[in-house]
């Protein structure tokens, strides 16, 4: 408690802080930034105020305030795509101002570089923070033409994927299931279709991605290593607006409109592959596969209603499947895979007065996974998944010009069913006693403080309490030396098995050297009670989330970060280099020689320790001109320790990367061509590999390295694509274009995974063994059409 007690201290003094120097009669002006265009609320838009230091960010609705003597003042607003708005005001009296920007999409590009000022990177606390523009997301090069939001975030400095093809994101050191990753703050536990090559999130129905890789507000809590905030479109209330695309593999249709004018409107995005209906009529009806087949499909859905300047109410969600068969009539087996996610957000936006602006969200969230298979007359099903339901409230008060408080709480109650198997033959159902389903509360309560201490000194305090317990209905077994059970302890429905909890300090400082230099620093507490336990190096649909509970302990980590930021030219150029030291506690694998089964409880298979990991991060950023887009580097080190797996010695972990590198680059050839290029390098993935062969009766047998001793060939590729947009005839009131991409340009081959083919007879002499590698994407040429009317 010694090391919390001065973050205590400034706490409560920067809340003191508030209540002085009010003697000159002040006035508070507030209001919401929105599109012009759709009249959609516009997230963390600069509004800067002539004659202060800082200005004020519109938060995650849109809403703004700000408190100031009484005065003439020049208010100057901004945000990345919109033209900038100026305009006076004589304030004397409390003033609500809606202000409307216009997108600069199609306007002259000198009109938007002369206009635009970009520094919240300089002028705010928050490090490791990054705002996507869609925009910018869409003119990427895409994988088969699909624009994927995570595959654009795993070329930033910091974050890493986990390998070809996976939409999995791993942030300075940690695991998959690390990030806290929302969409319309539905938390999204598998994020990935297609067995992980894409990812979930339709770029037609989102509006804005946030990335915070250090320095977590206390807001958010529950993961270890980052926070992703994706936020859907509210749907256009000023006009109907249809949108679509026809790929490859897929097409997107999107409609949006106003269902009353001013003051309700809807928007829904559909998404759907269609592999299995072209490869179907090829497939002939002898053939053992005939019917088998894979798609996937998501729908995002929105609506929202204001009824009145202060009450406005959302209701948004997400429903999305694979589906996996595969038929074989030869051996009269039949199998069926499907997963996916299904979220409900309802959200009331209500402003008490013009400082004080609360959010009530209501969130219903299901993954579920299954395995159904038939082989003549016996049938088996293995099913897992979780289920929340989740009420959580959040306000911001804006006391003074100089500080902005959040507090807020949350509650959510878990349904965990981490692994039920069940079969049946012919009228023999075989039902075993496996694994549990569980159950959970988790609740926080949070406070901060963003605190305008000076010119130069800004800081952000904020402390989170958070506690999960574990409930029953639940057994406790007590078995042998031989895993047989002997007795149990029975928890009833409702009744407390082991409550966790603990506080999370979050501390972030600024200071800026002049307008277009700072220096921030940051250090967190964060604790995760809910992990994904995955035997294999990415995120498959068979990983399991499962609880913290009387065996499994929650993770805990501290992040210590500090950085140097830069703007030049403007701010035209945004540079920063950032370093970062990681610790992590209770960090869960399987244990050695671990088999899978679905007759017990997986956590009996649970061995814990310890990780940390430690690098540098550099990035630079072009943000204005024709040419546009970002350098980012990552020198870093992730270790893991177990007392139970390699033999006890620390090991570089599978997400390990020594050197990491991106380049994006987009420019703007004329108003009709826009080419993009991406080009990513990476250290190649740890591996464990058999490093000695030997024969035993005639059986060849391996004997495997150190865990993660190898590393596999370097990862390195470059995609490149050019959009083409026609011009506009005379009285069209529609807009379409063409987007061509290359992935892989010169077809490198990147390592998949390694295997070793043995050919030769051992009893002779002429066994030869050798290493061969499997690789899955050469060049892939795709051309996509998109249409907006």
């Amino acid at each position: 408690m010694k090391r919390l007690k001065p973050l205590f201290v400034l706490l409560l003094g920067s809340f003191c802080f508030v209540n002085t120097g009010f003697a000159q009669k002040k006035y508070t002006i507030s209001g919401y930034v929105k599109d012009a265009a759709s009249d959609e609320t516009i997230i963390a838009a600069s509004i800067n105020i002539s004659g202060k230091s800082s200005g004020v960010i519109s938060n995650q609705y849109g809403f703004w305030s700000v408190t100031l003597a009484e005065g003439t003042y020049q208010i100057t607003t901004s945000h990345v795509g919109y033209l900038p708005k100026s305009f006076s005001i004589a304030l004397k009296a409390d003033t609500v101002i809606n202000i409307a920007l216009l997108n600069s999409t199609g306007l002259s590009q000198e009109v938007v570089v002369t206009a635009t000022k970009r520094d919240n990177n300089i002028k705010g606390t928050q490090m490791g923070k990054v705002t996507l523009p869609i925009e910018q997301i869409k003119s990427i090069p895409a994988f088969l033409g699909e624009v994927d939001l995570l595959k654009v975030v795993q070329l930033l400095p910091g974050v890493r994927n986990a390998g070809e093809g996976s939409a999995g994101i791993y942030v300075r050191g940690g695991g998959p299931d690390q990030n806290l990753i929302m969409l319309d703050d539905a938390v999204v536990y598998n994020t990935g279709h297609l067995f992980g090559f894409f990812s979930i999130f339709n770029a037609d129905a989102i509006k804005n991605v946030s990335l915070i890789k250090g320095g977590m507000p206390a807001q958010y809590g529950g993961r270890l290593s980052s926070v992703l905030d994706v936020s859907m479109k509210e749907g256009n209330n000023q006009k109907f607006q249809t949108e679509g695309g026809i790929g490859l593999i897929a097409s997107r249709f999107s409609v949006q409109g106003p269902i009353k004018k001013d003051k309700a409107s809807f928007i829904i995005s559909g998404r759907r592959t269609y592999v299995d209906a072209l490869v179907k009529p090829f497939i002939s009806k002898t053939s053992s596969f005939k019917g088998s087949g894979y798609y996937f499909y998501d729908l995002n859905a929105k609506i929202n209603y204001k009824f009145s300047e202060k009450d406005r109410v959302y209701l948004s969600g997400y429903f999305g499947r694979d589906v996996f068969d595969f038929v074989n009539g030869k051996q009269s087996l039949n199998i069926n895979i499907p997963w996916g996610n299904a979220t409900g957000t309802l959200r009331w936006n209500h402003v008490f007065n013009n400082k004080l602006f609360t959010n009530t969200t209501a969130v219903y969230n299901d993954y579920n996974f299954e395995f159904n298979g038939l082989q003549n007359n016996f049938r088996i099903k293995l099913a897992s998944g979780i289920r929340d339901l989740s009420l959580k409230q959040d306000y911001d008060y804006y006391p003074a010009s100089n500080n902005k408080i959040k507090f807020g709480w949350l509650y959510t109650y878990h349904r965990f069913k981490p692994s039920v198997v069940s079969g049946q033959q012919d009228s023999v159902v075989f039902n075993p006693q496996n694994a549990q389903v569980k159950f959970a509360h988790e609740a926080a309560i949070y406070v901060q403080d963003d605190w305008d201490v000076s010119k130069k000194i800004k800081v952000n305090v904020g402390l989170r309490y958070s506690m999960f317990q574990q409930i029953g209905a639940y057994k406790i077994y007590k078995t042998d030396d031989f895993g047989n059970r002997l007795d149990s302890t029975v928890f009833k429905k409702g009744a407390p098995v082991k409550t966790y909890g603990g506080l999370e300090p979050r501390l972030s400082m600024r200071y800026e050297i002049d307008n277009e230099t700072s220096v921030k620093a940051s250090v967190t507490r964060n604790l995760q009670y809910i992990h994904l336990v995955s035997n294999s190096g990415t995120t498959l649909p068979t990983d399991l989330w499962v609880p913290s509970t009387i065996k499994v302990k929650p993770q805990i980590s501290w992040l210590y970060a500090a950085g140097l930021f830069k703007n030049f030219e403007n701010n035209t150029y945004e540079t920063s280099v950032e370093l970062y030291y990681k610790n992590m506690q209770n960090q869960i694998e399987y244990r050695e020689g671990y088999i899978p089964s679905t007759l017990k409880d997986t956590e009996e298979d649970f061995t814990f320790g310890k990780g940390w990991s430690y690098g540098t991060e550099l990035f630079i950023n072009k943000v204005k001109g024709r040419l546009t887009g970002w350098i980012g580097y990552t020198l870093s080190w992730t270790w893991r320790k177990f007392d139970n797996l390699n033999q006890g010695n620390k090991y570089p972990a599978k997400y390990d990367r020594r050197n990491d590198m991106s380049i994006v680059a987009s420019y703007d050839l004329s108003k009709k061509w826009k080419v993009s290029a991406t080009f990513v390098y990476g250290t190649g993935n740890a591996a464990t590999l058999p490093q000695r062969f030997y024969i035993v009766g005639g059986v060849l047998s391996q004997e495997y390295s150190n865990i993660n001793q190898y590393r596999l060939p370097s990862y390195h590729r470059l995609d490149l694509s050019a959009i083409l947009t026609p011009k506009k005839n005379a009285g069209r009131k529609y807009k379409t274009e063409w987007v061509f991409s290359i992935y892989n340009t010169y077809s490198r081959k990147n390592p998949y995974f390694i295997y070793f083919d043995q050919t030769g007879n051992p009893y002779d002499g002429s066994l030869t063994v050798q290493a061969k590698q499997v690789s899955l994407f050469p060049i892939i040429p795709a051309v996509t059409y998109n249409f907006k009317f």
